[in-house]
């Protein structure tokens, strides 16, 4: 489920500024109906409310239709789901733990799908071309050392991921042929 950027600020200006019931707004953000009442019923409130119309993450028309029927619910615009499925892809903050294992998940997806270029590896492993270059020929200083770890059970990657970049390397090799 997709729910708007900053639900608190965006609950808080929906609750000030239309007549929607607290029920389509805690839906919509994606948080309980008694948050979105804590929310109202507070006199001081210390954050600003976001106006989701010109974050372009509703209509008018949408608000529009909601005030006019309590069943009718709030729809996220695509554009902000397009984006938010996108962010979805990777990225984050990796532990230290793990990140002294990214060159062994480097390893594991080199002798696994040799297929992938060095930009491939080196963009789903958040890591440098150069790095990736001297694992694959073993000239990397610390080539003794690394211990062969799966990306995808430590959670650098998730597997969906790494099948749509061999499905990419394996298309353009198609190409090439």
């Amino acid at each position: 489920m997709n729910y708007p950027y900053m639900p608190k600020s965006t609950a808080l200006w929906l609750i000030e500024n239309t007549s929607l019931t607290f029920e389509q707004i805690a839906d919509f953000c994606g948080m309980h109906e008694l948050e979105i009442k804590n929310i109202a019923d507070a006199e001081n409130n210390k954050m600003q409310g976001l106006d989701p119309v010109l974050s372009g993450q509703l209509t008018r028309e949408n608000i529009a239709a909601a005030e006019a029927d309590p069943s009718v619910r709030l729809v996220l615009c695509d554009t902000i789901v397009m984006a938010q499925e996108k962010n979805k892809r990777g990225g984050g903050y990796t532990p230290k733990l793990h990140r002294q294992n990214r060159m062994g998940s480097i390893l594991w997806i080199l002798k696994n799908y040799p297929e992938l270029s060095d930009a491939q590896i080196a963009r789903l492993m958040r890591s440098t071309n150069p790095t990736v270059s001297s694992i694959r020929n073993k000239t990397h200083k610390d080539y003794a050392d690394i211990k062969v770890c799966n990306p995808i059970t430590l959670g650098l990657i998730s597997e969906g991921v790494l099948k749509e970049e061999v499905n990419k390397a394996q298309k353009k090799a198609q190409k090439s042929k």
